[in-house]
């Protein structure tokens, strides 16, 4: 009998407090007026997520990726286990940059968290990933492909002609050396961001930034009350994506998938991928944290942090943080913020956007 991960024995108290929690948000979302709402979403920041090796995943990023190294540090004390929710935490962060999106990559010398999984996959709902957006995707694999990369999916897939709102995308998932999944995404004409085609100043860049970060979700609705009605972020597209192309991408057989994209005025989208089959996708652990392996967390810029942070407090997320938390200095970007998670278990950081704070 295979070995199991240090998850699995958990899945099914996982499942229970997630679902739980879930309903409780939505209900709270759903209710929300304007008194106790949150404040808009003015940006979506940095996305960050948990690796085993710094070093190795910075020159990953930065030599196969094409990522430039911008800043990096070290923190302990109070304020930091209060953000994290972590007692005795002491860890190292790199901020990254490709185009205008930042990736921050986070290494926890202590206390160590757990590896993902070794069965996970791309319909569980703890997966998240990035979309980096190429210029060309044969060259991209090619690259990746000497890079000696894991594939996630098969090949890379060219979506079908029947299916108008991704008609002629190319994608392909692969993995990075803690086996987190990324996307390589490739736009036609007509179909993306503008700036996506438009590349007068770099004509030679093959990878050109992050468009979107992807969350599996259990239920559109619930999500977009808590993203669209609650936090105003805009839609922006939405498709449902099935047949062999979707099926060898994911890499889960059957794959049918209802694809939202929600948008904030600046920033990479967050993409809500619910499969609407296959539905056994397992639920976020119940105790996943900050320095386990399967964490990511996405920043959202607000702009009014206090009334963000009232309507946590009134219960309408599951908290992360010891509440809103004031930082010693400004190397996050940001001087006070709070960790919490959506309907299933998604961390957002809830931040406040603070342009002359230094990020060294």
């Amino acid at each position: 009998m295979p070995r199991l991960s240090p998850f699995s024995s958990r899945f099914a108290v996982a499942a229970l407090l997630v679902l739980a929690g879930s309903a409780r948000c939505v209900c709270l979302a759903d209710s929300t007026n304007a008194a106790t709402a949150p404040s808009r979403v003015k940006a979506i920041g940095c996305i960050g997520l948990t690796v085993a090796e710094l070093d190795r995943s910075v020159d990953f990023y930065a030599q196969v990726l094409s990522f430039q190294k911008v800043s990096e540090w070290e923190v302990a004390g109070d304020s930091y286990e209060r953000l994290s929710g972590i007692f005795g935490v002491r860890s190292r962060t790199a901020r990254l940059t490709l185009g205008a999106e930042c990736l921050e990559m986070t290494e926890y010398l202590a206390p160590r968290g757990r590896p993902a999984p070794a069965d996970g996959r791309s319909n569980d709902r703890w997966f998240q990933h990035v979309a980096i957006v190429v210029a060309d995707m044969d060259r991209a694999y090619e690259k990746l492909r000497q890079a000696r990369a894991e594939h996630a999916s098969t090949g890379p897939q060219r979506l079908p002609d029947w299916n108008p709102n991704a008609a002629g995308i190319r994608a392909f998932y692969f993995r990075d050396p803690d086996r987190h999944v990324l996307e390589v995404l490739q736009f036609p004409s007509g179909k993306g961001d503008p700036r996506w085609h438009q590349r007068r100043d770099k004509p030679d860049q093959l990878f050109l930034g992050i468009d979107h970060t992807a969350i599996v979700v259990a239920d559109t609705e619930a999500s977009l009350s808590f993203y669209r009605d609650a936090l105003s972020l805009r839609v922006a597209g939405n498709s449902e994506n099935w047949g062999t192309e979707q099926e060898h991408l994911n890499n889960v057989f059957g794959a049918r998938l209802r694809i939202t994209t929600l948008r904030a005025p600046t920033g990479p989208g967050i993409e809500l991928l619910e499969y609407l089959a296959p539905r056994d996708g397992r639920a976020m652990p119940g105790d996943e944290r900050a320095n386990d392996l399967i964490h990511w967390q996405t920043t959202l810029l607000m702009t009014d942090l206090e009334r963000t942070a009232e309507w946590v407090r009134r219960g309408r997320v599951p908290l992360v943080s010891a509440g809103l938390v004031s930082l010693p200095d400004g190397r996050l970007g940001f001087t006070r913020a709070l960790l919490a998670r959506d309907p299933d278990g998604h961390v957002m950081v809830f931040a406040s956007a603070e342009p002359n704070v230094s990020k060294r």
